[in-house]
């Protein structure tokens, strides 16, 4: 585990490597403060919280990987969130003090408990603490609003670019490598998370491939045109990949790859 200390066989953190994991500067007034928060493992495919559970816990992300999801009567997931390392888990819970979806464990997790009463306890005396975490939640509400809005503006090939430009960032900022990554999640997860089934996001992926904006190992994705992936709106047709395909591949910049980038 990159931060903690043991204490009695088990992994805690203090008030400022919780301010550091969560990307957020440790106040002054909280820097010398020697609360201390548990870590928890989570096996792969275990659950962290389940929809209707009492709410009592935010959970900080310290590594691995995880999804959030809604689960409806017919025991049909939708994916909500793929959250990582420096994500906050379970604020969905604070309004009516049950947590209004499940998380689970995509890998091996460590994750740090936030008791609720004490982190509100604490913010009453450290004002700033109380801000910063509010920052933080708003963080979360503005990545989803994002998402929401790509959902209805983009099409289906362009969501799924814009979901491998965002998890290389992502990796980037975790310090691993933004151009060759294993996808944790599946294709129907991400295909449920971007509002696409299964077959579609397998068939855009496939294309990535095809045209050398990405190359794809079962789940080890290598990016190698992330600029094209930013901007792609729509894939050329099938006729014309095999011709763009074989222009990237002498450096050149065939025709089709104007209309891939251009707007449809």
């Amino acid at each position: 585990m990159e931060a903690g200390r043991q204490r009695q066989g088990r992994l805690w953190s203090n008030l400022k490597e919780v301010c550091d994991i969560l990307h957020i500067p440790a106040a002054s007034s909280i820097a010398n403060e020697e609360l201390l928060f548990q870590h928890v493992q989570f096996k792969t495919g275990q659950r962290i919280h389940t929809i209707g559970q009492p709410f009592d816990t935010l959970y900080i992300v310290n590594s691995g990987f995880l999804k959030t999801v809604l689960i409806d009567e017919y025991g049909n997931e939708q994916v909500l969130s793929f959250p990582m390392k420096g994500d906050l888990l379970g604020v969905d819970g604070i309004h009516t003090r049950h947590y209004s979806s499940e998380a689970v464990a995509l890998s091996d997790c460590d994750l740090i408990l936030l008791p609720f009463k004490k982190l509100t306890a604490l913010g009453r005396i450290h004002l700033e603490l109380e801000n910063m975490m509010y920052g933080v939640m708003s963080r979360e509400l503005v990545r989803e609003q994002a998402m929401i809005g790509m959902l209805g503006a983009l099409s289906a090939e362009a969501r799924v670019a814009r979901f491998l430009v965002a998890l290389a960032e992502r990796f980037a900022q975790m310090g691993y490598s933004s151009k060759l990554f294993n996808l944790r999640m599946t294709r129907h997860e991400i295909g449920s998370y971007l509002g696409l089934t299964l077959e579609t996001v397998s068939r855009t992926l496939s294309a990535f491939n095809e045209i050398g904006l990405i190359s794809v190992d079962q789940r080890t994705i290598g990016i190698k045109d992330p600029e094209a992936l930013k901007t792609l709106r729509r894939l050329p047709p099938s006729r014309t990949r095999g011709k763009t395909a074989t222009a990237r591949g002498k450096g050149g910049v065939p025709e089709p790859s104007g209309q891939l980038l251009a707007a449809l």
